[in-house]
């Protein structure tokens, strides 16, 4: 997949006069072992959900297990060292497939919500950034997600358009077998990563921070976006139910057929056979 971005935010050099923190989110196909990760990055605090680790330049590095990498205030320099650390621990690591960028405005005083996009924060927090770079991977895995679930439809609208137009299915169903199979790991895999959407337990504690959870939330369209996959997902199933049904109903006709083929075969032999 090519990869996509959004408006390029500043780097962290020319926003922090500004009170400016830039988050810049990068989502693979593969998901991450984080204690296999730890080993290579032995400063970094792990946890069961992320890992997190301090930059010299005073930015942070987020890795998350669901196969999503955040840099907040990381210099270029520093994102192409830690993407080399990465990719030396995991050699077969693909090319990242999706990048999100987004930005938080620090003003002391300054009342939390979203201004035109923008993230604005009386003081961004440790607690307060990891909420923000959790969302940020979350909506560019979810972007990945979005993309498998959309081939997968697509690929299921071909095999339903030629039932539609024939009326029936191959009897040679390899194919159509190994496709269901590629639709059920598909859907298990998504299912499986989308919890990544549950509430973190910072936002519980704080009511600024649930409010900057929730505002997130809104701003990347999370809910909408993980409600339309289950909706695709639950159409596919239905779907590949339908032509599987089909199929299975063709070899049985085929079967019965056989069946009384071969009883008539018999019958014909023992009628010769009193002759």
């Amino acid at each position: 997949m090519d990869a996509v971005s959004a408006s390029p935010v500043p780097e962290p050099a020319s926003t922090a006069a500004a009170g400016a923190h830039s988050f810049r989110a990068v989502a693979f196909i593969e998901n991450f072992s984080l204690k296999e990760l730890a080993r290579a990055f032995p400063d970094a605090k792990v946890s069961a959900h992320e890992l997190c680790r301090p930059l010299s330049s005073g930015g942070e590095l987020f890795v998350y297990p669901f196969g999503a990498v955040v840099f907040r205030d990381a210099t270029a320099g520093e994102r192409e060292e830690e993407m080399s650390r990465l990719r030396n621990v995991l050699p077969n690591l693909t090319a990242e497939t999706v990048r999100e960028d987004f930005l938080v405005r620090e003003a002391p005083g300054a009342r939390v919500g979203l201004v035109d996009g923008i993230l604005l924060l009386d003081r961004l927090t440790r607690e307060r950034a990891g909420i923000v770079a959790l969302i940020v991977a979350q909506s560019a895995a979810m972007e990945y997600y979005e993309r498998i679930v959309d081939r997968l439809a697509l690929k299921t609208n071909g095999v339903v358009a030629r039932l539609e137009a024939r009326g029936t299915v191959p009897l040679r169903t390899g194919s159509l077998h190994r496709f269901i199979g590629e639709a059920i790991g598909t859907r298990s895999e998504v299912l499986g990563v989308l919890h990544l959407l549950d509430k973190p337990d910072a936002a519980w504690d704080d009511p600024a921070m649930d409010r900057i959870y929730g505002d997130l939330r809104e701003e990347f369209d999370l809910t909408d976006r993980y409600q339309a996959l289950e909706q695709k997902l639950r159409g596919v199933q239905e779907a590949l139910e339908l032509v599987l049904g089909v199929a299975r109903d063709r070899r049985l006709f085929f079967l019965e057929v056989a069946i009384g083929i071969l009883i008539l075969f018999e019958v014909i032999l023992a009628v010769v056979g009193r002759m």
